[in-house]
């Protein structure tokens, strides 16, 4: 398989869902299944053809359903199972393919497996995680968790460490046992003869320990020390033996969020020999802003550094793996606020932001509200967080490292936390954005007043209806999906640009990553071309660019 060979994920546009605050249907505060099947409608008319659910399995929601209790109930909050069973077939019969998040480098430790795992050393279920004796009396390595603090936790019962590269209530499963492989892979089947579609993989990078155990580089500010794991030595042999095993029986789209990925193991994890996942996630582009020495720390957007990144992934794959291509999900930011500007031109750089990444080469990924330009929470207090590494965040780098003061802190959260993206969707301007009619589990954006779907869908110019016609032109234009990528003007501080060719078909993306009107004269051989989307309303393409103006222009030769 090829770059051009058809693959209907390859043309598809995924649309991430975080049940928890995408729609309320029983007033309790809390997004839910049967609040998901109200809202079919909106995506159908959006123009997504895939779902990805974040996880929606029983959980004590330590780390928001990312620390399964059982792999095989749906949380109580969120429903049953025949709501379930009714949201997929709802979504199958609107054209809409269902994928689930897929949660295998840990459990929670309230889930059967680690319960009895910590009974005692002998325990059948012991070798399910990873268990190591303490080191001179300290935890047995320096490893450090993702949201702070060690990644061992130590258990008074048997007088071990557990590893947990999360919370200490998402404890690490061992790969290493063939009992958990199986039983992992029981599981995706389970859910698959259900009928849903794909999985996406969380941290799946990381499955794969060395077992050698040894102390990773000195931690950096923030940062855990899960860089030694990502790659690990057998990962890809996992994989290809969930492949064999699980995926190759089914028409699935399957991605993994590599954390730690470079472009290398990138074509090992989606390459087009198809023996491992369809696509990976890389965050590089993601990790632009922010401070090499602290997580927390903030710096600006190095437009010519994102267009080097973008373009090694987008060259580098050409041929060989699937990109996927996403600005924001449940761990990002608001895009909008990061890279656009959130004020006057919300709307303007929303949609050149858009047109930037939908126009590569890849399978686009759109978070809930990106369609609609919402924009990152002004958070006031410690107290309105609910995200569990900006709680730990703060206390580690205020109170503990005293590294930060708290303004300084709350600053930095206010642009970073991943609740910016967790606050609930803003469908109208009634209370609680409509989302809810009781109590949010986490604040509404106040801007829902302005900043809403009902409003968007009424406005033929709105940011909801130029997605639309994004994801439009993606599936009438074949050139978008298979054709080839060529930066433009690589080192211009300012502008994006570049060329997209297939066949006898080229492409012109052009976008202003600033708020100046900029000299930008179009190239003579697109002079006469067509503009298929522009995003000023005038549609009028000039050699001067206006503020965050991006515009697509096509030939064919």
């Amino acid at each position: 398989m090829n770059s051009t060979e058809k693959k209907w994920w390859k043309e598809a546009v995924v649309y991430q869902i975080y049940p928890r605050s995408f729609m309320d249907s029983n007033g309790d505060g809390i997004g839910d299944l049967k609040g998901i099947i109200e809202k079919i409608p909106y995506l159908k008319e959006l123009g997504v053809n895939v779902v990805w659910l974040s996880p929606i399995y029983q959980s004590p929601n330590d780390d928001n359903g990312y620390d399964i209790s059982d792999y095989r109930r749906i949380m109580d909050e969120f429903g049953t199972m025949d709501d379930f069973q009714q949201l997929l077939m709802l979504c199958h019969e609107a054209g809409i393919r269902l994928v689930m998040d897929l949660v295998v480098n840990h459990t929670s430790d309230e889930h059967a497996w680690f319960v009895e795992s910590r009974k005692d050393r002998t325990n059948p279920y012991r070798d399910y995680y990873i268990w190591r004796d303490p080191a001179d009396g300290k935890a047995p390595n320096n490893w450090g968790s993702c949201f702070g603090g060690s990644a061992w936790q130590f258990d008074e019962q048997t007088g071990q460490y557990y590893l947990h590269f999360f919370s200490k209530k998402q404890p690490d499963l061992n790969w290493e046992n063939e009992n958990v492989r199986n039983a992992v892979y029981d599981m995706m089947k389970w859910w698959l003869d259900k009928g849903v579609d794909g999985f996406r993989m969380d941290v799946i990078s990381l499955i794969s320990k060395d077992q050698e155990f040894k102390d990773g580089e000195p931690e950096l500010t923030g940062y855990s020390s899960f860089n030694v794991c990502a790659n690990g030595p057998r990962v890809h042999e996992f994989l290809q033996e969930m492949r064999r095993k699980v995926l190759s029986k089914y028409d699935l789209l399957t991605v993994g969020e590599c954390t730690g990925g470079t472009l290398e193991e990138a074509k090992k994890y989606a390459s087009s020999d198809e023996k491992e996942l369809n696509m990976a996630f890389q965050f590089e582009h993601v990790t632009l802003d922010a401070d090499t020495n602290n997580k927390w720390g903030l710096k600006p957007l190095n437009l010519v550094k994102l267009k080097e990144i973008m373009t090694k992934w987008q060259v580098g794959l050409e041929g060989k793996a699937w990109n996927s291509l996403f600005w924001c999900n449940h761990d990002q930011p608001r895009m909008v606020s990061r890279w656009g500007n959130d004020r006057e031109y919300r709307e303007i750089s929303a949609k050149m932001l858009a047109t930037c990444l939908h126009m590569m080469q890849g399978t686009p990924y759109v978070y809930q509200g990106e369609e609609l330009a919402m924009t990152n929470m002004p958070f006031q207090d410690l107290s309105e967080f609910r995200d569990l590494d900006s709680i730990n965040g703060y206390h580690e780098m205020v109170e503990v490292k005293k590294l930060m003061t708290s303004e300084e802190m709350l600053t930095s959260l206010r642009k970073k936390s991943r609740d910016n993206s967790r606050t609930p969707m803003q469908w109208d301007d009634s209370t609680n954005a409509g989302f809810s009619t009781g109590t949010p589990w986490i604040k509404v954006n106040p801007n829902y007043t302005e900043i809403n779907a009902r409003e968007q869908l009424q406005r033929p110019d709105s940011v909801f209806h130029y997605y639309q016609k994004l994801i439009q032109l993606r599936k009438q234009h074949e050139i978008i999906v298979y054709g080839k990528y060529e930066l433009l003007d690589g080192t211009n501080p300012d502008v994006y640009a570049y060329t997209r060719a297939l066949d006898n078909e080229k492409l012109l993306i052009v976008c202003n990553f600033t708020s100046k009107e900029l000299d930008y004269p179009i190239p003579e051989m697109y002079k006469d071309g067509s503009c298929l989307i522009s995003n000023y309303p005038d549609n009028t393409i000039g050699n001067k660019l206006r503020p965050y103006e991006a515009y697509v222009l096509h030939i064919e030769l």
